[in-house]
């Protein structure tokens, strides 16, 4: 889980621990983390304008360097 924030480490520990994340998953009998690739634009001013969730690596960096162009 990755998150970016201004809070403080002891406010990202008390916030994970209250929603219990998860440390680890089970895929076919084996333990491994989690993991959810995500692509987040964001402009010159800091606003984030487009957000792709559960990314598929194939084609995908041109599509977002096509987005970033319309800006």
């Amino acid at each position: 889980i990755l998150g970016i924030s201004t809070d403080t480490l002891e406010s990202h520990r008390r916030f994970r621990e209250k929603m219990k994340f998860p440390k680890r998953m089970n895929m076919y009998g084996r333990k491994m983390m989690g993991i959810e690739r995500s692509t987040f634009l964001i402009d010159a001013t800091g606003t984030l304008r487009r957000e792709w969730r559960k990314v598929r690596v194939a084609g995908h960096a041109a599509e977002v360097l096509a987005a970033a162009r319309e800006l």
